[in-house]
C-alpha cells in the first residue's frame, strides 16, 4: 500500500490544516447530525484497563516489546474449563493473544481484554515495534515478515506451552499470516483458534473505495512522506498543530475509523492512540503494504476454528478482503456488520466481545473433542442495525435508571405526607 492510499495518513494530513477550511465545513455539518446520537451513547465506563502483569519481550534484533497479561479469577477459569476442555481443568484452556493494527496499540483491545478475562481466559496483548510502549527498530525492520517473527518471540516467551487462540486486527491479522508462513509447524501444533478482524491476506489494494478514502489519498498526493519526514523531526510542532486542529482531527478519525455514531470519549480515545504513533514510524511502515500477499499462508490455519469479522463500511479493508480469507480457510465463520468501519473493536465492542468469547469456547471444545474443523461447513452471517440496537439499549438503561431513582424516592415521599397529616 503506497502512501497515497492510506487513510490513516490522510487523518494526519488533514490534522496539519492543509485542507482545514474544507474539513472544518464538513466537520461542522456532520457533527451537527451526529452530536445528539454521540451524546446519547456517552458512558462513564472506563476505557483503560490495569493489567495483572507487564512484561518486556526482547527480540533477536534488540527491540524491547511491551506486553501485558490479564489473568482471570480462579472461579471464572474453572467455569470456563467445565465442559469445554478434555478434563475440565483451567490449565487446559487456551491463552488468547491479541495483536493490534497499524498506528494503534494494545490499548485498542480494552473492551475485548475485559470481556475475555471475565469469561475465564488468560489474555496476552502486546505493542508492535514502533507502536505504543514498545521500542523502535531500524527503518528497514518495519515489515510484515519482521512482525511475524516478533509475534513468535512473544509467544515463545509469554505462552511457552498450551493452546493458543490468535486474534489480529488489520496489520495484526497480517502478522498472524506471516507467523503461519514462517512457523507452520508451530501454528498447527499450538494454535487452536484464529480471529481475523478487519484485516486482509493481501493480493488486492487496500483503501480502495469511499469518499473519505479518496480524500485521504488526495491529501497524501499533496503531502506524503515529504511532509511527514520533516515533521517527525519536530514533534513539538506537530503537537501544537494537533492542539489547534483538535475538532478537525476528531472528525477525521471518526470518519476513517467508524461508520456509526460512537461516544465522543471513544473518538477521543481512538484519536489519541492513532496520532500518538511517531510520524516517521507511520511513514516507514508504508512500503511493507506494497505488494503484500500472504494468501498461501491461509491454509496453515485450516485446522483451527476461524472467525472472520469485518464491517461493510470499512474503508481500509472492505469486505472483499475478508472474502479472500474465507475462501482460503475451509470452515471459517464470516461475520459482516453492516454499520461498522475499520476500528470495529471500539465501535461495536459488545458484538465483537461475544463472538470472540464464542470463538475461544469453540476452539477449546474442538481441541478436547478432536473435531476436524476444516470439514465443517462455511457460515456467513450479516449483522444489521447494530447502531440502532445500541442506541435502544442505551435508552433502556436510562429508563431503568430513572425507574430505580423514582422507586428510591417513593418511601421518603410517603413518610413526609404521613408527618403532615
Amino acid at each position: 500500500m503506497s502512501a497515497r492510499r492510506n487513510p490513516v495518513i490522510g487523518i494526519a494530513a488533514a490534522t496539519l490544516g492543509v485542507a482545514a477550511g474544507v474539513a472544518a465545513g464538513i466537520a461542522a455539518d456532520r457533527a451537527g447530525k451526529h452530536r445528539a446520537a454521540m451524546e446519547a451513547l456517552e458512558t462513564p465506563e472506563l476505557l483503560d484497563i490495569t493489567p495483572d502483569e507487564e512484561h518486556v519481550v526482547l527480540t533477536d534484533d534488540g527491540v524491547p516489546l511491551h506486553a501485558e497479561i490479564d489473568i482471570p479469577t480462579a472461579s471464572a477459569a474453572r467455569e470456563a474449563a467445565d465442559g469445554t476442555t478434555r478434563h475440565g481443568r483451567p490449565d487446559e484452556l487456551p491463552t488468547v493473544v491479541l495483536t493490534h493494527g497499524y498506528c494503534l496499540s494494545l490499548r485498542c483491545w480494552v473492551y475485548q481484554r475485559r470481556a475475555l478475562k471475565e469469561a475465564g481466559y488468560r489474555v496476552v496483548s502486546w505493542d508492535q515495534r514502533g507502536h505504543g510502549r514498545s521500542g523502535r527498530g531500524e527503518k528497514d525492520s518495519y515489515t510484515i515478515d519482521r512482525l511475524g517473527q516478533d509475534l513468535h518471540t512473544v509467544l515463545e516467551q509469554l505462552v511457552p506451552e498450551g493452546d493458543i487462540v490468535l486474534v489480529g486486527h488489520s496489520m495484526g491479522g497480517m502478522t498472524m499470516l506471516a507467523l503461519g508462513e514462517q512457523q507452520p509447524r508451530f501454528v498447527v501444533e499450538r494454535v487452536v483458534g484464529a480471529g481475523f478482524v478487519a484485516t486482509s491476506p493481501g493480493g488486492i489494494m487496500l483503501a480502495n473505495g469511499g469518499r473519505v478514502a479518496t480524500f485521504g489519498r488526495l491529501m497524501l498526493e499533496r503531502l506524503g512522506p515529504g511532509v511527514l519526514g520533516p515533521l517527525s523531526n519536530r514533534p513539538d510542532l506537530f503537537t501544537r498543530i494537533r492542539r489547534v486542529g483538535r475538532d478537525i482531527e476528531h472528525f477525521m478519525v471518526e470518519q476513517n475509523s467508524f461508520a456509526s455514531p460512537v461516544p465522543r470519549s471513544v473518538v477521543r480515545y481512538t484519536a489519541d492512540i492513532l496520532l500518538s504513533t511517531p510520524l516517521d514510524v507511520v511513514n516507514d511502515y508504508l512500503q511493507t503494504f506494497d505488494g503484500f500477499d500472504k494468501r498461501p499462508a491461509l491454509l496453515e490455519f485450516r485446522h483451527a476454528v476461524v472467525l472472520v469479522f469485518n464491517g461493510r463500511d470499512d474503508i481500509l479493508t472492505p469486505p472483499s478482503h475478508s472474502e479472500l480469507i474465507v475462501e482460503g480457510i475451509p470452515g471459517a465463520e464470516h461475520i459482516v456488520v453492516n454499520d461498522a468501519g475499520h476500528v470495529i473493536m471500539l465501535e461495536h465492542p459488545d458484538l465483537l466481545d461475544a463472538h470472540l468469547v464464542q470463538l475461544v469456547d469453540q476452539s477449546a471444545r474442538a481441541r478436547a473433542e478432536q473435531i476436524e474443523v476444516d470439514k465443517q461447513p462455511r457460515v456467513r452471517r450479516i449483522v444489521t442495525d447494530v447502531a440502532k440496537n445500541r442506541r435502544q439499549r442505551s435508552l433502556e438503561k436510562e429508563a431503568a435508571a430513572l425507574a430505580r431513582s423514582r422507586r428510591a424516592k417513593q418511601p421518603r415521599t410517603r413518610q413526609t405526607r404521613s408527618k403532615g397529616a
